[in-house]
């Protein structure tokens, strides 16, 4: 049996109140927003009652993330990882590289062959830093958000198909 599941509407409640647990390395969702989302994304999957999940995007989206429209104007097809958030009970069990190596089995098999994201520069995510270097992750930019006096890194890795 799988250990990863979609995201569907009896899991929504535990996702927002995660992913607002960690809304400064993700940012703050409110319900429609995450609806909104979840209807728009290229895949959104959980594991457990929703221990870890992970949003995700490709190029034809309608989405209004600064990072996304930064991608959507560098490279001519993708899949953006929005959100992964792991609770903090849940750590250290590789729920996180679980749901990014399927991913990338399920972004290669529909034809994609690169998988983008952003992690915080300043302030700094060491950890989130790390972890997507050991996933084969490099850094292709970086970008101060307007309003927000935060600077993300934004990372790429190819895939193949």
């Amino acid at each position: 049996m799988s250990l990863i599941h979609p995201i569907t509407a009896d899991e929504r409640a535990k996702v927002l109140a995660l992913n607002n647990a960690h809304a400064v390395e993700t940012s703050f969702l409110d319900e429609a927003k995450l609806t909104r989302m979840l209807d728009e994304a290229f895949l959104a999957t959980r594991i457990g009652e929703v221990d870890a999940f992970l949003i995700v995007f490709d190029e034809k989206a309608r989405y209004d993330s600064p990072n996304f429209e930064w991608f959507r104007d560098r490279f001519p097809t993708f899949v953006y990882v929005d959100r992964i958030v792991t609770a903090p009970q849940a750590r250290g069990k590789g729920y996180a590289k679980a749901l990014y190596r399927d991913l990338f089995e399920k972004a290669a098999a529909r034809g994609h062959e690169r998988v983008v994201c952003e992690v915080n520069f300043d302030p700094p995510n060491p950890v989130s830093d790390a972890f997507h270097a050991a996933l084969g992750f490099v850094d292709v930019g970086r970008q101060l958000l307007q309003g927000s006096g935060k600077t993300v890194s934004y990372l790429s890795k190819n895939i193949p198909s």
